[in-house]
């Protein structure tokens, strides 16, 4: 869409902007690109106002302040990224994700930690909630008071703009959450809605009385049943009983859900990401993106709008910050994940399918519903990635498709309670030490709580000092690593996992966090347990040596960062996969039993597998004309000799 040099000229004099800059000509050919993409968007939410066009002006304003404000190292980046809009898709991306207090203290703690993390081999750094937020109950941080402010207990925001600096220049990319469906009631702009302010009354959804909230709750689903019933609360929490009236909190009582179809709520929250894009941020964490845009007689979850919003959040990117990239946070039906997944959208996306069937798998030992997902779920668009994780500070949702598994003979509810009894140690001989979150009575839902390592039996390995099973969980919490290393995208390590770090209990003792088990996989950094990790002899070294192995290998693979093709092994407990590339393919294949598994001669010649091969993790060279056999528990990433 053209614009007018009238229209550009009123922009350059709102912003303050010398026009006669290379600044503003960069500034200019990005609106020219964007402009007509992100008026329909915003037109197709709010063209009805009469105010649409001042608000189109308005924004734009904000994105050409942002730029002009835009330190010229971002500035630099910006371009880098501009001309090589793949850069995270190379085989050299691994992330790590954190919490700042619970890792090292504060943000001068990360920084002194920067060199393990060059260590581990990071190169993507996602740091939990840091921004202010409510003493007590926050919800880990993700009820926010304030989006340009870190919580004091942390460090600051000028601290947050020198670790993002001294992380770029160590090739490590920041990611932080973007909060942006929900704030925390002690929000300014929440603040000035409970004291009545009715320009920020219409930054929430607040009824005055249970007429509307019924409507919308005979479709909604309760999400966090145990800490509040329905999805509304009343504003007698923060008023008085005397007070009338109540607001929409999907999550919590003390999370506040914004209004985005009032244009003055995109517009500040444009404001918010713009603010972190320039302190640094690479990679912002779309937060419960499915639940952004509400509609009575819906579920209110993946509703169009949603996405539009998400694009033009997007489009607003790519004129002022273009380097920033967006990570969908969607744990919602595998059809609904990868609508959010699109260049003009999210370029990055959790893959909640595949951490959701890693465990199925290790609980059943049978493949099927994995090998099923690889075959059907795994492609997306070539701009866009999969960030691949084990687990992460949320709970274990089973997330799989029932029309999946019904195709597989499996009844979807029934298995799902298999998976919960298997996990929260209710299945007679099971390995796994987890605990229910949010249980629902009413409807046997249920999510899944743990380490990885307390998940896939060493805790109980341990507690039992049976060193077979210690083997035996040590080999399952490598090869569901050696599945994110090597199934494509972007690996994602939940740090303390590497040295295998058990479930910590002490948040019983603690009122905040007693009735979110949550808390039980989010425990301390445990640093005698870090120096161990060089003890070869040592649990955490066997895990943390096991874990660099795979890691340098896929940095030193080209081939894994193409797309990935199933192999079909026809044996029910070996799981195959292959990567073709221009150097060569890499063939994974991995036994999801604890007992020795093969895959025939006449399979692996049947799928061309028939040439001299070496296992990279091992080592060993491997004759594919012969039967191939791997032992408990093994991954293989075979490569032509």
């Amino acid at each position: 869409m053209h614009l007018t040099s009238e229209f550009l000229q009123r922009i350059a004099q709102r912003a303050g902007a010398d026009t006669n800059t290379p600044d503003w000509t960069i500034f200019g050919q990005r609106l020219e690109q964007q402009y007509g993409h992100l008026r329909a968007l915003l037109f197709s939410l709010y063209g009805q106002r009469a105010d649409f066009a001042q608000q189109m002006e308005d924004i734009i304003v904000m994105a050409a302040s942002a730029w002009l404000a835009r330190p010229e190292a971002l500035k630099t980046l910006d371009a880098n990224r501009e001309s090589n809009p793949r850069w995270f898709k190379s085989n050299q991306m691994l992330g790590g994700i954190a919490y700042v207090d619970l890792f090292a203290g504060n943000l001068q703690g990360i920084r002194e930690k920067i060199p393990y993390f060059k260590e581990v081999g990071l190169t993507y750094l996602h740091l939990m909630p840091l921004f202010k937020c409510p003493e007590g109950g926050n919800d880990g941080g993700y009820a926010v008071s304030s989006y340009r402010e870190v919580n004091p207990a942390l460090g600051s925001m000028d601290e947050l703009r020198v670790l993002a600096n001294e992380l770029r220049e160590n090739g490590i990319s920041l990611c932080l959450d973007f909060i942006f469906n929900h704030t925390s009631d002690e929000h300014e702009w929440a603040k000035r809605a409970l004291a009545g302010d009715s320009d920020y009354r219409d930054f929430y959804y607040i009824s005055p009385d249970r007429s509307l909230p019924d409507q919308y709750e005979r479709q909604l689903r309760e999400i966090f049943p145990d800490e509040h019933p329905g999805t509304f609360t009343a504003l007698s929490r923060w008023n008085g009983e005397q007070a009338r009236g109540w607001v929409w909190t999907t999550f919590h009582s003390y999370q506040m859900d914004l209004r985005y179809d009032n244009p003055a709520v995109f517009n500040a929250m444009v404001g918010e990401m713009l603010f972190l894009a320039n302190v640094g941020v690479d990679v912002l964490r779309m937060d419960a993106v499915a639940f952004i845009w509400k509609q009575l007689n819906t579920i209110c979850e993946n509703l169009p709008e949603a996405h539009i919003l998400i694009q033009a959040f997007n489009a607003l990117t790519r004129v002022a910050a273009p380097s920033l990239l967006f990570k969908s946070e969607a744990i919602v039906h595998p059809n609904d994940v990868v609508k959010y997944i699109r260049p003009d959208e999210c370029q990055l996306s959790y893959n909640p399918l595949l951490m959701a069937l890693l465990w199925n798998t290790l609980a059943t030992r049978e493949v099927n519903l994995l090998a099923q997902a690889i075959a059907t779920r795994s492609k997306i668009h070539g701009d866009c990635s999969w960030v691949n994780y084990v687990r992460c500070h949320d709970d274990i949702g089973w997330t799989f498709s029932d029309d999946d598994a019904a195709q597989l003979g499996i009844n979807g509810f029934d298995h799902r309670q298999f998976l919960n009894r298997f996990y929260t140690g209710r299945f007679e001989g099971g390995f796994a030490q987890g605990l229910p979150f949010q249980e629902n009575p009413k409807t046997g839902d249920c999510r899944i709580s743990g380490m990885t390592a307390s998940l896939a039996g060493l805790e109980k390995a341990i507690a039992e000092q049976n060193e077979f099973e210690v083997d035996l969980a040590i080999r399952r919490i490598l090869l569901i690593h050696g599945i994110a290393l090597s199934y494509g995208g972007i690996p994602l390590l939940y740090l303390n996992d590497e040295l295998g770090a058990l479930n910590d209990y002490s948040y019983l003792s603690d009122p905040d966090k007693v009735h979110d088990s949550r808390w039980v996989h989010r425990p301390k950094r445990n640093w005698l347990d870090h120096n161990l990790r060089t003890a070869k002899t040592s649990i955490q070294g066997h895990i943390y040596s096991g874990l660099k192995r795979m890691i340098g290998l896929r940095q030193s693979l080209p081939a894994l960062s193409a797309d990935i093709d199933l192999v079909n092994t026809q044996n029910p407990h070996v799981l195959g996969f292959a990567h073709y590339h221009a150097t060569g393919p890499v063939v994974v294949f991995a036994n999801f039993s604890e007992r020795p598994q093969s895959v025939r001669a006449t399979v692996l010649h049947e799928l061309g597998l028939n040439w001299p091969a070496v296992d990279l993790i091992s080592d060993h060279h491997v004759a594919l004309n012969e039967e191939l056999t791997l032992s408990p528990y093994q991954l293989a990433w075979l490569k032509p000799a």
